[in-house]
């Protein structure tokens, strides 16, 4: 039996090619617990804000750190808002993340995530990151990836945002292939979802990130179904009903369906897209507080997130505020620049489809 299936789709559109001013890093070691040898790559501009921001943007199954620094536009932002991009690079042969063992899917656990998170916890400590603006995203695998963070270690984001994946422990189990949950065959109540998210790190009660998920309505990768899962198991986590607060047809684009969920869980359906949907780091930076224009918990430079407790008697919900204007500072230059000689690339993932990706 096969240690992971390979599935081929094809991507709605090409994701843009990236312009960065500068080149992808990498630190070799010695930045913490790293039980799976997960890369860790970064790019920080050559004009880095005050207290920057982080983003951790994870790759698709077949893909690299390289490929997503290339793929999107992360990085060419990152030069004028001044925020800093970790790159996780997953270990493996077929370069798809572990989101199935039980390391991985706790905190302090081993696997994938504990070895980002300790690029995380390096960032802080090292380049001055603030810690209360620290975001995930990713792609397919990278979504998948995206969910898992976010459940196992809570205390470390403010937002997500997860583009054609599946919810956190869905993939459980001991093949990194899950048939059921691929298909969309795994179904659970929002309260069996929430509990797989809070067992993920026993006895913490402090904010959690906001969600904001993606999927395209043809993927027959990581099916539609998934979708509705991941509504389910977020709202539960943050306090929220699963019946939209509000519903916006054509939003940001034709055939796109935009559902919220209270100001802390967003949606969006994409009509005939199948895996993957396409990046939109523009929505992404807003919804990270980044740039303005975000939800009303949001605002440029301050993030509101809420801390949701499940008691017995129900559960209670507080806002947590935290603020960091964005300043710039003098020029930071960084070392062992990474490069490639590819001009095109095309990438097929466990959970990756089929991406096309110019390189700078």
């Amino acid at each position: 039996m096969v240690s992971f299936k390979t599935v081929f789709a094809t991507l709605a559109a090409v994701i843009g090619v990236n312009a960065a001013a500068g080149s992808l890093q990498q630190v070799s070691g010695g930045f913490g617990a790293n039980p799976n040898n997960v890369g860790f790559y970064y790019y920080k501009p050559s004009r880095v804000a005050a207290k920057p921001a982080l983003i951790v943007a994870i790759h698709y199954c077949t893909g690299s750190a390289q490929a997503y620094f290339s793929g999107t536009q992360y990085a060419t932002l990152a030069d004028t808002y001044g925020y800093i991009v970790i790159y996780p690079d997953s270990p493996r042969s077929g370069k798809c993340f572990d989101v199935n063992t039980p390391q991985t899917l706790s905190h302090n656990g081993g696997g994938d995530s504990q070895g980002i998170a300790s690029m995380i916890t390096y960032a802080i400590n090292t380049w001055g990151v603030d810690a209360g603006r620290v975001f995930v995203t990713g792609t397919s695998s990278g979504a998948m990836m995206t969910n898992v963070m976010a459940g196992s270690y809570p205390n470390l984001f403010q937002a997500a945002s997860a583009y054609s994946g599946v919810p956190f422990a869905c993939f459980a189990g001991s093949s990194d292939w899950n048939s059921a949950c691929a298909n969309g065959q795994t179904s659970k109540t929002p309260q069996q979802w929430g509990d797989l998210v809070r067992a993920a790190y026993p006895g913490y009660s402090g904010p959690r990130p906001r969600m904001m998920v993606w999927h395209g309505t043809a993927d027959t990768t990581l099916y539609y179904a998934n979708f509705q899962q991941e509504i389910n198991e977020w709202t539960n986590v943050l306090g929220q009903s699963t019946t939209a607060t509000t519903t916006t047809q054509n939003d940001p684009q034709s055939g796109y369906t935009h559902t919220t969920y209270g100001c802390v869980v967003q949606a969006y359906s994409a009509s005939g897209v199948g895996h993957t949907v396409p990046v939109h780091e523009s929505i992404d930076l807003q919804w990270f507080g980044i740039t303005p224009g975000g939800p009303s918990c949001v605002t440029s430079g301050t993030t509101t997130t809420t801390t949701t407790t499940t008691t017995i008697g129900g559960t209670t919900t507080t806002p947590i505020t935290t603020s960091s204007p964005i300043t710039t500072t003098t020029p930071i230059t960084t070392t062992t620049p990474i490069t490639t000689t590819t001009t095109t690339t095309t990438a097929v993932g466990q959970c990756g489809g089929s991406l096309t990706i110019a390189a700078d």
